[in-house]
């Protein structure tokens, strides 16, 4: 007899909750029949809330920011940082285009790793067409890599 009430309660408290959850959607006139009706209110409303959440979150950022953190520019603040070192010469400098290329490169083949685990993970699954678009895919980035190789792009100077 004891444990019945418990789980009366539990249940009373499970239906509390939920009713509580529910509360914000039926004041807008979202119940569970009005969702079901419409199968992509749900998606609608969380695609609303998705957007809305950051947008009102970065607004919150930066008004705390315009309140109470006002600007104070000065000669040492807007100095270039050189790890605690006074900053000698000009802080403009070129790099050389290579390590772009190298950057470029490297994302290009670990990118390749995404899209190949995948398929080597449900090769045997998929059909002859699969297999061919990999294959496109395979000898698209094989050229490239050829054709860096052959401008000289893969030697560290």
């Amino acid at each position: 007899m004891r444990g019945n009430r418990r789980v009366e309660k539990a249940k009373k408290q499970f239906r509390f909750c939920i009713e509580l959850c529910q509360r914000p959607f039926n004041s807008l006139g979202l119940t569970h029949s009005t969702l079901t009706a419409h199968p992509y209110l749900f998606l609608a409303l969380f695609l609303a809330v998705a957007i809305a959440f950051p947008l009102i979150l970065l607004s919150v950022a930066q008004l705390w920011v315009r309140i109470f953190q006002k600007a104070k520019p000065g000669p040492t603040k807007n100095s270039t940082y050189e790890c605690g070192l006074a900053p000698t010469g000009d802080s403009w400098i070129q790099f050389k285009a290579h390590y772009y290329l190298y950057a470029i490169l490297f994302l290009i083949f670990d990118v390749e790793v995404l899209f190949l685990l995948p398929f080597a993970v449900a090769f045997t699954t998929l059909p002859a067409g699969a297999l061919l678009a990999m294959l496109v895919f395979i000898l698209l980035l094989a050229e490239g890599l050829v054709w860096a190789w052959h401008r000289g792009h893969l030697e560290w100077k």
